[in-house]
């Protein structure tokens, strides 16, 4: 199931809106903080396909019975872009266990890409409700790699996947390799060009949250 959250909430509309705004998005704290809203409203939305239970709470007053959630989710984000939506989802679901991936596109002469995976840090994954933080989802190579990284670990009961702008293309790759998950989008664009970035897109999101890289 995909999710656009541009459809639903005109905050997250807004936010999408400066993230693409070439004259708001010289303000590398404010494209951050708007990644990191956009990761909290997707946190609260996956909130209520989590499982509760009732639980007695004492109070100064007496008992009062609340709902809690059952389980705590593993959040995992693919290095370095994903992190201020990790830090959203992680501002709601304050006590999860965190998965952290170092998954990079490879930039060969000829034009093409390669998606390289060198560092994967992650609880155990068996049974467990994943979701997976990645603001551009673009082909849809590296979270695939990532999600099968990640399997590789263990089988996760439940996965869904955060992202700011994702594009048809790469939506329809990923769960067509994995379509055993759930799809949360700021916004979703229709085109994408042969180097692949997402148009109209906003443009590389690692390097306006954090600035440009060097090429090695």
């Amino acid at each position: 199931m995909i999710i656009n959250l541009s459809e639903q909430h005109s905050l997250v509309s807004n936010w999408v809106s400066e993230l693409r705004n070439i004259a708001v998005q010289n303000d590398r704290m404010r494209f951050r903080r708007n990644l990191e809203r956009i990761g909290e409203v997707i946190a609260y939305e996956i909130s209520k396909e989590m499982d509760w239970e009732t639980v007695d709470i004492e109070t100064p007053l007496g008992i009062a019975p609340t709902k809690l959630m059952q389980e705590q989710p593993v959040l995992a984000t693919i290095l370095r872009a994903g992190l201020p939506m990790h830090q959203g989802l992680l501002n709601y679901f304050d006590k999860a266990d965190n998965a952290f991936v170092s998954a990079y596109r490879k930039h060969h002469k000829d034009g093409s890409f390669t998606i390289n995976v060198e560092y994967l840090s992650s609880p155990p994954l068996d049974n467990r409700f994943l979701i997976i933080s990645d603001p551009m989802l673009a082909t849809g190579a590296s979270l695939v790699k990532t999600i099968q990284y990640l399997k590789d670990v263990g089988n996760p009961r439940v996965i869904h996947i955060a992202a700011a702008i994702a594009c048809t293309e790469g939506i329809e790759y990923v769960t067509r390799e994995h379509p055993d998950l759930k799809i949360w989008c700021g916004a979703i664009d229709d085109e994408i060009t042969a180097k692949g970035y997402i148009v109209p897109g906003l443009g590389d999101a690692g390097d306006l949250a954090y600035g440009g890289k060097a090429q090695y």
